[in-house]
């Protein structure tokens, strides 16, 4: 062989060696995103638990706001439904769009009802909906920090998939945008 040709060789091993550690380092980071979203995920069923909980309870002592209640509740299935579909495929924008407008579209049912518990004096103390105005608060606090993993594990593969020339590696495999909650 020439030394020409030992050259290329060794020049596309190179390029190749670059490719497939490209390759692995976008696969890792994409990893990162599904592990942060099992994060994100259990204080969603949390959450979503004491909510059914507490609006069982409230239907007792809230008789006349049933379409309050129905609205959380209609709010928080929506919520599932993209949290279901987020699941299959975390690192997919859309899908986290998604998740995030039916999560406001709950905020907003979650402050009515809290509104509702703060307008009728010591509703919110009562025995049997106290603690699950307690688990609806504790799972807001650990989804807000799940979050924040999530999110900084969507930057951080966002940022290695958009730099030159991996940029090349993510467009060839399929590698697309992750979107943050």
């Amino acid at each position: 062989m020439s030394t020409q040709q030992l050259l290329l060789i060794a020049a596309a091993a190179l390029l190749l060696s670059w490719a497939l550690g490209a390759h692995n380092r976008l696969v890792a980071l994409r990893n990162a995103i599904i592990a942060a979203w099992a994060q994100v995920d259990e204080p969603l069923k949390r959450r979503a638990a004491a909510l059914a909980a507490l609006v069982a309870g409230l239907r007792q002592h809230l008789p006349d706001e049933s379409g309050a209640l129905d609205a959380a509740l209609a709010a928080q299935s929506q919520l599932q439904a993209a949290a279901d579909a987020l699941s299959a495929r975390p690192a997919m924008a859309p899908r986290a769009s998604a998740l995030s407008a039916a999560e406001a579209a709950l905020s907003a049912a979650l402050s009515r009802l809290l509104a509702l518990l703060e307008q009728r004096s010591g509703l919110a103390s009562a025995d049997d909906l106290a603690p699950h105005v307690a688990a609806l608060r504790d799972a807001a606090q650990r989804l807000a920090f799940a979050r924040q993993l999530f999110n900084d594990a969507v930057h951080q593969y966002n940022e290695a998939a958009q730099q030159f020339p991996t940029r090349l590696v993510a467009g060839l495999f399929g590698f697309g945008a992750a979107g943050p909650l």
